[in-house]
């Protein structure tokens, strides 16, 4: 079964930005829905946006295992099994790495990466036993480049781009009725920037300097449009998925110019996921 109809999808971070589209947009191709996140508020809200459409949800911090496992859990129990996971939650720290205390840099890891990798390993023997279904972990365009005082989101987002890498070699082998997809956003405008805890600025940066401001007239991609493109490659069954202008732009820089790409668009990128 190719389509996402009848399917049953877990999303985390839910509760707004793409993680919020994806629920809407699921839930229009008749998917079956398990969502979470750690705001309950905001969970609470796109569970009213999606109207009488029956959703589990579930508030918890990714980074608890055992809050992650009975999510999985529930959902298959709910649903009568899982067919895909999207490891959509995210968070950011701005600080020049010499500046990022050790607490706020492992967190970053801890969400934005380890649990990638845990949902997936709670998932994968419930899609395993479906017979076929989807692993979407997000990365993001700082996952294929480098970019000051973003030492720790550039790690953690490195780290799932390899991951899920790895991942989708091994089960195009092993299970493959498994679509495993890398998802690289370029400036979307969700709350992960503006969210984002700011320790500290680059040597020079302007005192005045607005980086709110600055990443809302970067980004170039709604959540709206973000979800629709993961859905359309979750139905065509894609391994990566590049979001927006600046995503594209930097994945061909960065290949042609491996050691001067970030000169090349800096200006450009101004911000980005």
């Amino acid at each position: 079964m190719a389509g996402l109809e009848g399917r049953v999808i877990a999303v985390t971070g839910a509760a707004s930005g793409i993680g919020r589209a994806l629920a809407l947009g699921l839930a229009r191709r008749g998917a079956k829905l398990a969502l979470a996140d750690r705001d309950e508020a905001g969970l609470a809200e796109t569970a009213r946006l999606l109207g009488n459409w029956p959703v589990l949800t579930r508030a918890f911090d990714v980074t608890d295992r055992a809050h992650l496992a009975a999510f999985i859990e529930a959902a298959a129990a709910e649903w009568g099994g899982l067919d895909g996971i999207i490891n959509n939650a995210g968070l950011s720290v701005v600080a020049p790495f010499a500046d990022c205390p050790r607490e706020d840099f492992d967190r970053v890891m801890a969400v934005n990466f380890a649990a990638v990798v845990e949902g997936t390993r709670l998932a994968l023997p419930h899609i395993r036993k479906a017979g076929s279904g989807w692993i979407v972990n997000i990365s993001s365009v700082f996952g294929m480049m480098g970019y000051p005082t973003q030492s720790a989101y550039n790690a953690s987002k490195f780290a799932v781009r390899g991951f899920t890498e790895a991942l989708a070699l091994e089960l195009a082998e092993t299970d493959p009725g498994i679509a495993v997809i890398r998802v690289h956003p370029g400036g979307v405008k969700t709350n992960v920037a503006r969210n984002a805890k700011k320790i500290a600025a680059m040597p020079g940066t302007p005192a005045d300097l607005d980086s709110d401001a600055a990443f809302e007239k970067a980004a170039r991609t709604t959540p709206e449009a973000a979800a629709e493109a993961i859905l359309r490659g979750m139905e065509a069954r894609r391994h990566r998925i590049l979001i927006g202008p600046d995503a594209r732009m930097i994945d061909w820089m960065t290949r042609l110019f491996p050691e001067t790409h970030f000169r090349r668009i800096g200006y450009f990128l101004g911000g980005g996921r």
